[in-house]
């Protein structure tokens, strides 16, 4: 009696989805079409993180019309990164892709990240060339993260890439082991290394859906990001209790100097309630940044699952 293996699959896009089902049609059927381009067997991983609208039926409809779709239902929902995780655990392909389902990340991209891969590269980084498309806020605030990520971590974050990027098996295999629960993906990405090869593109503006990403949660993620992979924010406390010590230690001396050759009177409550609120600002900012890194070895060491699966269909 005779039996059919299932093709090794060559290609594996993983697609974090919420709340995306405006969109989700025109997605599908842009970029099947160009990874067919390809020649190459391939699945689409498609993670379903706790959706309101009717995401995962409309996934379950298009499954019956593109049989490569394999779709990871989530309990509930758990964030973009712990979906990226599971697309990563889940995925068999010989090279990984994660894309948005928004079409902000070009899909024609993939045919030449797959030329690259093919060169030898290990890791192809899509690189936005411009920010343009972007509010003035958000080009300054973006800026800015690179630039103090980069300089308080102990290695460089690609500047303007996000999750849209090729990773051979061998690299996906290594991030599988990174065991932390509180995950900053584009972090771990970068971490890992590689050789590693970039191309360009500009980014278009979003035809259907919104943005789940408001500045708070922005903010967060920027707090997380420099938390995860960098100690520099505790030296802080040690660097301005420094400062503040020698800048006390100074005016001390100056006021004993003044009253004592020159007559002048100690000041009065004014100038002390301010050092007293100056003192008690830093040391509050001092506790908040201990309380970061304290909040996230509590939450390593529950060891809670990164996400919980509700059905592989």
């Amino acid at each position: 009696m005779g039996f059919t293996m299932q093709a090794e699959k060559e290609i594996s896009i993983i697609v974090p989805f919420y709340n995306e089902s405006e969109s989700m049609s025109l997605f599908f059927e842009t970029i099947i079409p160009i990874v067919e381009l390809t020649k190459l067997t391939f699945e689409i991983v498609c993670i379903n993180d706790g959706s309101k609208d009717d995401t995962l039926e409309q996934l379950k409809i298009l499954k019956t019309t593109y049989p490569q779709i394999k779709i990871i239902d989530f309990s509930r929902n758990f964030g973009k990164d712990a979906a990226l995780t599971a697309g990563l655990d889940f995925a068999e392909g010989k090279c990984v892709i994660p894309i948005d389902s928004d079409l902000q990340d070009p899909p024609e991209l993939i045919l030449d990240m797959i030329k690259k891969w093919k060169e030898g590269f290990d890791v192809v980084l899509a690189r936005r060339a411009d920010r343009s498309e972007d509010t003035i806020v958000k080009r300054i605030t973006a800026g800015l993260f690179y630039k103090v990520y980069n300089i308080v971590s102990d290695f460089k974050l690609p500047e303007n890439v996000g999750d849209f990027r090729l990773m051979d098996r061998k690299v996906v295999d290594i991030i599988k082991e990174f065991p932390e629960r509180k995950r900053f993906m584009k972090g771990i990405f970068a971490f890992a290394g590689f050789k590693t090869s970039t191309v360009e593109y500009k980014r278009p503006e979003r035809n259907r859906g919104t943005t789940k990403w408001s500045y708070w949660k922005l903010w967060n993620y920027a707090i997380d990001g420099i938390t995860s992979f960098s100690t520099f924010p505790l030296k802080i406390s040690t660097y301005l209790g420094l400062f503040v010590t020698v800048l006390t230690f100074t005016r001390g001396l100056w006021i004993l100097f003044k009253t004592i050759f020159l007559g002048i009177d100690v000041p009065g409550y004014a100038s002390l309630s301010i050092a007293m609120l100056f003192l008690g600002g830093i040391q509050l900012m001092s506790l908040g940044i201990i309380g970061e890194y304290i909040g996230r070895i509590y939450v390593e060491s529950k060891r809670r699952p990164i996400y919980i699966i509700k059905e592989i269909i």
